[in-house]
Formats: structure tokens, sequence, C-alpha cells
């Protein structure tokens, strides 16, 4: 038993710092805001695993030309703007993060083809340090903002349940 131990162990060791990292994605869907939009928005909340801090650094699909990671932000006239967030979105250790309405989200440019409603499209988000997650999300352009979870603060520390993980795939 000790030599499995020390066998064990030793694979352990030789991982690269980010394997162990795992993110989970949850409550995601995405939505268009018309049958001919070449625009579209994803949301959902991104869950830290691992005993690290981390930050979602990129995503990609076939659904759109381009994907981007954006928030709103007020400018000096009282208006809100939509603006990229290049250096993506941190997500401490152990934290959850919402992207939301109004918020954090994944910006879709240049769809490929129409989101319908009841659909579904594959998103791959990159991490700095845990591996890539490839996840299925549905299109729902009748959701309603309150049905997201009700995470307000974009930040983490939501301390709610994470138990069934069964609806993300690890890319």
């Amino acid at each position: 038993m000790t030599r499995k131990y020390a066998l064990f162990a030793a694979a352990l060791a030789i991982l690269p710092g980010g394997a162990s990292a795992h993110m989970v994605i949850e409550d995601a869907y995405a939505r268009a805001s018309s049958p001919v939009a070449q625009t579209g928005a994803a949301f959902m909340t991104i869950f830290n695993h691992s005993e690290m801090d981390d930050r979602l650094i990129g995503v990609t699909s076939a659904a759109a030309d381009r994907l981007e990671l954006h928030t709103h932000i007020q400018d000096t006239g009282g208006v809100m703007r939509m603006v990229e967030v290049e250096d993506g979105f941190a997500i401490a250790a152990g934290e959850t993060i919402a992207l939301q309405r109004g918020g954090l989200h994944v910006m879709l440019l240049g769809l490929t083809e129409p989101l319908v409603q009841g659909e579904e499209i594959e998103i791959t988000f990159t991490f700095e340090h845990a591996d890539p997650v490839t996840h299925v999300i549905t299109i729902d352009n009748e959701r309603q903002p309150a049905a997201h979870g009700g995470h307000g603060d974009h930040g983490g520390g939501h301390g709610h349940g994470h138990g069934d993980h069964s609806t993300h795939t690890d890319g």
C-alpha cells in the first residue's frame, strides 16, 4: 500500500500547476436580439473549485466569428456603455462569478447562423491556469434577468451549492 501511495504522490508532483484547477459552468444560456441579429450574448455562473485564483481569459465558439468578454460601465454623462474586458474576469479560489445581463457577460459577434430559441451552441472557455472547459449552452430569448440566480456582485463568494456538475464537459 505504501508503494502505491508513493507512486500516486509522484504522479501528482509532475502534473503542471494548473492541472488541478477545476472550473464549473452552471446556469448558462444565450440570447440573440432578433432572428437576423449579428450579435448575441451568453450568461452563466462560473465556480472555481481549485485552491488557486484564476482568470477567464478567452472564449471561442463556431457560433460566431469572434467572442469577447464584456461588462457595462457608466460614462461621465451617466450613460451605460458595454466595453470589452481585455484582461478577462478574475475568479478567486473557491469563489463564483456571475455573468449576467447588465454586468459581466460573453458577447458573440458576427453570428455564423441565427441563435434560435431552444437550440444549443457550444462555447469553450479558456482560463489562465485551469484546463479549458467546453460547455453546451441553450438559447433562451424568453429568460428574464431575475431567473439567472440573483448573483448580483459579479465578484464571487456566494457559498451556494454546487452539487450536480453533470451539465459541464471538460475540453
